[in-house]
């Protein structure tokens, strides 16, 4: 009998300190779960309390980014997009003491004119045959960091958003530059236009010196007066581009002396504000961590866009009566004083 009332005491105490352990652990793990629990319901009221990284496309170029929400309603967003690089033709027709190259009668039939025989000439004196017309390669060179600000101004609707902030990158936005193919006609024009002054001043087309000796008392060669009149009648030969706005003279563009090329290039603010809205939802059904948004806005230039030529000649504002395609480009672009920026967005949660 004591043997069983020892057995049974012995239970009872194992059995109590069972119970000890159980309720101890179960209180941590409830101090642990509560723990878990703020922990949770703190980054959900919390600031920054994710983090998005997205690939952008669209009229600004392409790019990527990080966001963040920054409490129930507002989310930060910054990065940075590019250009990709491409190219576009564009014409400058060669003329000759303001005299197109080509012409044309009454009937549209292709005429000599003043630019065929000087190209035939300059074709003898300097063995490079002048186009009557310079291809330019425009390129866009725009890239822009960027820092924006999501609002969700909706509480049941986390779909719509309205986005306000700016861009900031270089100035020149965009550059067009002769081709490789012009730079012969480009020199030829240089080099007759030298010749030109040469004539019109009555200066020596070349000046050999001598040392003051009889068999050597250097010389100057001019070309014969019939031909120097001739150039002078032909007059300068350069790019007529349009009108200058101030004085109404012809502007004609002719290769920057020092390198031959002919260059313009578009120029804008560096700070750009943005203002515009969005769209957004998942982009694959039933995951939360994959989405894409569609953006809709506008980036201000500042003013009306620069396109500055390689003498200094803006074309934007200092130019008119600009024709062709020229023309058309230059009021294109002057014309465009907000730049239309539409993108789409692939975002992944990291967290």
């Amino acid at each position: 009998m004591k043997k069983y009332l020892l057995a049974i005491a012995a239970v009872f105490s194992m059995t109590a300190v069972h119970a000890q352990y159980c309720d101890s652990v179960c209180c941590g793990q409830n101090m642990a779960d509560n723990l878990v629990q703020k922990n949770q319901k703190s980054q959900k009221s919390g600031v920054f309390r994710n983090l998005d990284l997205s690939v952008t496309a669209g009229t600004t170029g392409i790019g990527i980014d990080v966001a963040s929400k920054l409490g129930d309603y507002f989310q930060l967003r910054a990065g940075y997009e590019f250009m990709p690089r491409f190219q576009m033709s564009i014409y400058f027709p060669v003329e000759v003491g303001g005299q197109p190259a080509k012409m044309y009668d009454a009937n549209g039939n292709r005429i000599e004119s003043r630019f065929d025989r000087l190209s035939k000439m300059l074709k003898e004196m300097t063995g490079f045959q002048v186009d009557d017309e310079i291809e330019m390669l425009g390129k866009p060179t725009l890239n822009n960091f960027k820092f924006l600000v999501d609002v969700f101004p909706f509480k049941r609707n986390r779909h719509w958003h309205f986005t306000a902030g700016f861009y900031w990158g270089p100035s020149k936005f965009a550059v067009a530059e002769n081709s490789t193919k012009a730079m012969t006609s480009l020199l030829a024009v240089n080099m007759y236009n030298q010749i030109y002054e040469k004539c019109v001043n009555d200066d020596p087309l070349i000046s050999i010196e001598g040392d003051g000796t009889a068999g050597n008392p250097g010389m100057d060669v001019y070309l014969s007066q019939a031909y120097a009149q001739k150039i002078v009648n032909y007059g300068r030969m350069g790019f007529h581009v349009g009108d200058k706005k101030d004085t109404g003279e012809r502007y004609e563009m002719e290769p920057d002396p020092e390198d031959g090329m002919v260059k313009v290039q578009a120029r804008s603010n560096s700070f750009k504000p943005y203002f515009g809205f969005g769209y957004g939802g998942r982009l694959i059904k039933n995951r939360d961590d994959w989405h894409v948004s569609f953006d809709a806005g506008a980036m201000f230039w500042g003013g009306t866009p620069d396109l500055i030529t390689h003498d200094g000649t803006n074309l934007t504002k200092d130019v008119e009566n600009i024709s062709g395609k020229v023309g058309d480009w230059v009021d294109f672009i002057g014309g465009v004083k907000v730049f239309p920026v539409l993108s789409v967005r692939f975002t992944k949660s990291i967290f």
